[in-house]
């Protein structure tokens, strides 16, 4: 029940930082963001460690930079997939792959599916054609706007696994040498690419809130990993997009088609069912 409620958490913060960062990132480019976002997350951690702990051991350092890349990776990719939209439909599809990808390493390192759990995975591939195949009043996403959301979601279950990796008794050595590094990745693209990052202001609040809250999902999602297994706990924290469709609804008027509804349906029965296990 700990681990349940620990992922449901993860999962609600993080589904508001994808709307923030990618709100945010239709102001600015998508790197000006990132500046903000992935500084503040690393404040944050740094302020928890005297509370929290961290141990800073070789493979601690290995899995949390190796989180870095991936997470830099993952704000990157996401943020833009969720500036250019419509936000109902692509992080469901991002969701729902970087939920496949976990439960397949846990499936591997020993960990079991039930019955729900082998009905929850086809259904999930299921609902990504629907959702990304439907018709809302945001539109139809382009088959850029695809890739990008499928390869945010790789970048995020690769972030995930490697931070389920880490020693389990590292506190959040992993996720202060992961920020640090995907903070490093990023200012270094950001200098290299600073003449096309244009001349808008980012969003500096908006980007600082985004990071804050991708800090609370990764703790919250890594004290979870630690009580319960990775496959469960990955589908359950894959519920975000509820968040992101509900505040894109509620703010940026985005309405959801019949379609998209079914779409939606059945991916919170794939994750139901998933988490069933």
């Amino acid at each position: 029940m700990i681990a349940l409620l620990l992922a449901l958490g993860s999962s609600l913060a993080y589904g508001c930082a994808d709307f923030l960062g990618g709100l945010g990132s239709r102001k600015a480019h998508v790197l000006r963001t990132v500046m903000i976002a992935a500084p503040a997350s690393l404040a944050v951690e740094l302020l928890l460690w005297p509370f929290l702990g961290a141990s800073f051991d070789a493979r601690t350092l290995a899995w949390g930079a190796a989180s870095g890349v991936a997470s830099a990776a993952a704000f990157a990719l996401l943020y833009r997939t969720l500036a250019i939209g419509p936000m109902n439909v692509l992080s469901p599809v991002t969701a729902l792959v970087s939920a496949v990808l976990p439960v397949g390493v846990g499936l591997l390192q020993g960990e079991h599916l039930g019955t729900a759990g082998v009905i929850g995975l086809p259904l999930a591939l299921a609902a990504v054609v629907l959702v990304s195949a439907g018709h809302g009043a945001g539109g139809r996403p382009s088959r850029t706007a695809l890739l990008l959301a499928f390869g945010a979601g790789a970048a995020i279950a690769l972030q995930l696994i490697f931070l389920h990796q880490a020693p389990s008794g590292s506190g959040v050595g992993p996720l202060i040498v992961g920020r640090a590094v995907s903070s490093l990745v990023t200012l270094t693209a950001a200098g290299l690419m600073y003449r096309r990052l244009g001349a808008e202001r980012p969003a500096y609040a908006m980007s600082a809130a985004a990071g804050v809250l991708d800090s609370v999902a990764n703790l919250l999602f890594l004290l979870a990993v630690r009580s319960g297994d990775l496959a469960v706990v990955a589908v359950i924290t894959a519920l975000y997009p509820a968040g992101t469709v509900l505040l894109a609804r509620g703010v940026l008027a985005e309405r959801i088609g019949r379609g998209q509804l079914v779409g939606l349906g059945t991916a919170a029965a794939a994750v139901s069912l998933l988490a069933l296990t």
